[in-house]
């Protein structure tokens, strides 16, 4: 007896009958057969599986509850077995901005859209080169920079600029910013 396919493959073959279509949360659980747990598919097929499914996040057009999949061509496999842990040391050691803009994740768009700035995964040395996907050879970009568009991002400010906003903050917020700074480098210090 043949068995049925699970609600990964359904919400798959969805997605690919329907290529460039915007798909509704509602939909793609319908064609999972109803499952409760269709969301956690939609990222695993994202995630683990290098499809290409964007969302409101990845796209301003798009609105929550909003999926598209622009070609069925999947990411190569070495662009996607960063593990978790790595990513977040990584993520934690950049402060959770972007080392070529500065951004922060969950700051509005630069580029001046609805979303909201996501990082993700840059390598130092690229992966062509002979880089590895270890936390030394690793980066958190925001998505901008890691597709190349971070001439269209703001640039980073000079030294002096940074300073004299510094002492223009209120004391709380330059107390936030020297903490900030402590525990980027380690330092341990009473303030």
């Amino acid at each position: 007896m043949a068995r049925s396919p699970g609600s990964k493959q359904l919400i798959l073959e969805f997605f690919l009958a329907n290529i460039g279509v915007v798909l509704e949360s509602r939909e793609i659980q319908f064609a999972s057969g109803g499952a409760s747990e269709w969301a956690r598919r939609v990222r695993e097929l994202r995630n683990e599986e290098g499809y290409q499914i964007l969302t409101h996040k990845d796209r301003a057009d798009l609105k929550p509850n909003q999926y598209v999949m622009l070609e069925c061509h999947r990411l190569p496999r070495f662009a996607r077995n960063i593990s978790k842990e790595t990513r977040a040391q990584v993520l934690e050691r950049n402060g959770y901005t972007c080392q070529m803009c500065g951004v922060a994740a969950g700051d509005p768009d630069p580029i001046g859209s609805d979303r909201t700035v996501r990082l993700t995964m840059g390598h130092i040395i690229d992966k062509s080169k002979g880089g590895e996907d270890t936390a030394q050879n690793l980066r958190s970009v925001c998505t901008a920079c890691n597709e190349g568009l971070q001439n269209t991002s703001p640039p980073k400010p000079d030294r002096l600029h940074l300073l004299a906003q510094i002492r223009r903050a209120t004391r709380d917020d330059q107390r936030a910013v020297l903490e900030w700074l402590l525990r980027k480098f380690g330092i341990d210090a009473k303030i």
